[in-house]
């Protein structure tokens, strides 16, 4: 068999994600016959022996694949591992015969929809920085949200970081004195984003729920509990970040054609009447636009 990249290698049999291999390299945790490895290093998955952190990894050319939906509880951490000792996800996926990883992230407070997989190249697509895959996100926060926090979070915020976030979708579902619940449609996803956008408009994040993640949604399932994905909705994931990258290139190249941006115009949102009834939405929802 011809030689593949350690990192790739690695993703592949479940151990983490592409980009989280490729740190483990560069920390100098990873020896191939008996040598450390650098990053972009290649190996024969035949032949070669590859130790992580000193474990041998025996390398299984046919395992099966899982792409899982897991409802991820409050109070447990999305992470491989714990120095902390907390509860990770993957006690909640330890009777699958396979090293899961999850894909992306939801912190210790927040709740719902999780994607995990033993498919590196699956889950470096959905991960990739060029986006394509919403995610939809029912959050709680307080005080009750006035119209032009809600504008700002929409056209973008200036994180903690000093970086500016996306524009976004919002819709307001609940309006009532002492809080606000919107539906957050994002296509980024940095690390606690939403809890640190809402902070940036002086809006404090009580509950936040991921409900959705592009066609796959939550549904009826329970806390705890995870299900397979089916085909339609990995065919569908697959599309959509491939379109997000088909996007970003072009964008990308349009850009460099065009020179320099124009300053983007306001962002007009639609107000709701204060005082209207608690309830979903139906119509008119707010949105960027």
């Amino acid at each position: 068999m011809a030689q593949e990249r350690i990192q790739k290698i690695m993703s592949e049999q479940g151990l983490c994600s592409r980009r989280a291999a490729e740190q483990i390299i560069a920390e100098g945790r990873v020896k191939v016959n008996g040598h450390v490895a650098r990053v972009g290093d290649k190996m024969d998955p035949n032949q070669d022996i590859l130790h992580v952190d000193d474990e041998r990894i025996y390398i299984n050319k046919d395992q099966k694949l899982y792409y899982l939906a897991l409802y991820k509880p409050r109070g447990y951490v999305t992470t491989v591992s714990d120095e902390l000792g907390r509860r990770t996800v993957m006690d909640l996926v330890a009777d699958i015969p396979a090293r899961l990883y999850p894909v992306g992230r939801l912190d210790k407070d927040s709740e719902g929809l999780l994607l995990m997989t033993n498919d590196g190249a699956f889950a470096n697509a959905m991960m990739h920085p060029s986006g394509g895959i919403s995610k939809l996100y029912r959050v709680t926060v307080q005080p009750r949200a006035r119209e032009e926090q809600i504008l700002k979070l929409s056209s973008g915020v200036v994180l903690d970081d000093g970086t500016k976030t996306m524009p976004c979708t919002i819709n307001v579902v609940v309006d009532e004195p002492g809080r606000t619940v919107m539906e957050i449609t994002l296509k980024e996803g940095k690390n606690r984003e939403i809890r640190r956008m809402c902070e940036a408009v002086g809006l404090e994040v009580v509950r936040l729920k991921r409900n959705a993640e592009g066609v796959v949604k939550l549904g009826m399932l329970q806390p705890g509990k995870y299900r397979e994905l089916t085909k339609q909705e990995l065919a569908g994931l697959r599309a959509a970040a491939a379109k997000g990258r088909a996007q970003t290139r072009s964008a990308a190249a349009a850009a460099r054609a065009a020179g320099p941006k124009a300053p983007a115009g306001p962002v007009k949102v639609r107000a709701r009447a204060r005082g209207a009834a608690a309830g979903p939405r139906t119509k008119n929802p707010r949105r960027q636009g």
